[in-house]
């Protein structure tokens, strides 16, 4: 464990948080997990609203022991915020963020501005605070969507889908299916489909009267738990650098340049935002061991939830990463987790322990996925590489 005694207040912070509410089901097919995203709901943005000012109170309260220094508290500084999200398909990631942000910087008078001639300008809606948000579209990068076109990720869908395990979970889970088959719509009852299961009873429990009515909570409560377990496998792996891994694995590059970049004198970013799905958080939990001693964090993390990574500095000046999560709205503070059964660790320790792991550029992915086609991978030159053409005789 780093020595625990930090200077007053943070450095700044990097956020990943989950989408909220969603107005309709997120297919994904089974043996891809290629998907479309949903829609933002009102309840939904109310989500990630309250999430924006949980998150305006923990660090941009200078009465909070998470202020974070020299941060602007009202009037937003875009130099001082990096958003980014996840833009394929529908609106649901992309909306959730300014949502998110409507609720860190809410609209204020103090945004006016006084023109030359003298007249004061004041944004709409009562001083609408504009935070630009870079949004990633799935055919720019593959960094936030890793795991779609991924050929070796399939091959890993493929072997959980055939193995032990998911035939022990088949057998575990066959009562539940049966029971919850006719309020499935047609829906395939396979284990197998176990998410998208889950996700249309919880659709469906949330936006439908008549299904809300009559669907048994037990019922829901149990297919929460199969989706957990099925999940859960899908998205984790036995090494820290395996296929399972890969939804945080092209997310660690840019979540530890962030974190590095605050440690300079001339960095300007206080918070660095990136707006995701709940797959991220699943690998992230079991990369760091933080399953470990809090097992209740497994599995699907609820709309609006929120992973920190707080950047702090201790009397010796060395950089320390402590990690905090908030599972959504139901939860009213932050949890600490354990980094490897550590309270915190250094910004070094911390890049040098998934160093080995990180996908940090899209050719990088297309050679981590054997993807020489799709997703921007045609463009590179394949001929030398002795695993994608093992013709090949020097490999370089």
């Amino acid at each position: 464990m780093v020595n625990a005694s930090t200077s007053a207040g943070l450095i700044g912070v990097v956020l990943l948080a989950r989408h909220g509410d969603r107005t309709s089901t997120l297919y994904q097919d089974p043996a891809t997990y290629n998907s479309t995203q949903g829609y933002l709901s009102a309840l939904g943005a109310q989500q990630e609203y309250e999430l924006g000012q949980f998150l305006r109170n923990t660090y941009l309260n200078p009465s909070s022991p998470s202020y974070i220094q020299g941060v602007n508290t009202d009037v937003v500084d875009v130099d001082q915020l990096y958003v980014r999200a996840d833009a394929g398909g529908g609106n649901v990631i992309l909306d959730s963020a300014y949502a998110l942000l409507q609720g860190l910087y809410p609209p204020t008078k103090s945004s006016a501005i006084t023109l030359a001639n003298g007249k004061v300008a004041t944004p709409p809606l009562g001083g609408y605070q504009y935070v630009p948000v870079e949004s990633l579209e799935f055919w720019q990068a593959p960094a936030l969507t890793s795991w779609m076109d991924c050929e070796y990720f399939d091959l890993h869908l493929g072997r959980l889908n055939t193995g032990v395990v998911f035939k022990d979970l088949t057998a575990t889970s066959a009562p539940f299916l049966q029971a919850v088959t006719p309020y499935l719509n047609g829906l395939n009852n396979s284990f197998l489909n176990m998410w998208n299961i889950y996700d249309y009873i919880n659709v469906q429990y949330t936006h439908n009267k008549t299904f809300y009515e009559n669907f048994p909570t037990t019922l829901l409560e149990q297919a929460r738990y199969f989706a957990n377990l099925h999940e859960q496998n899908v998205f984790t792996d036995s090494v820290i650098n395996g296929i399972g891994q890969i939804a945080i694995r092209t997310l660690w590059p840019e979540m530890l340049w962030s974190l590095g970049n605050m440690t300079l004198p001339s960095n300007k970013v206080k918070i660095a935002l990136t707006e995701v799905d709940y797959k991220p958080f699943i690998s992230l939990f079991n990369v760091t061991n933080a399953t470990v001693t809090n097992p209740n964090i497994s599995g699907i993390a609820d709309y609006a939830s929120v992973v920190a990574l707080e950047l702090s500095q201790d009397s010796q000046g060395q950089y320390n990463i402590a990690m905090k999560f908030k599972n959504g709205t139901n939860d009213n503070q932050f949890q600490t987790l354990k980094f490897w059964g550590s309270d915190s660790i250094s910004l070094n320790n911390l890049i040098h322990a998934v160093d080995s792991s990180t996908i940090n550029s899209t050719v990088n992915w297309c050679f981590s996925c054997n993807q020489t086609v799709l997703r921007g991978c045609s463009v590179f030159n394949y001929s030398n590489d002795p695993f994608l053409n093992p013709t090949s005789a020097t490999g370089y």
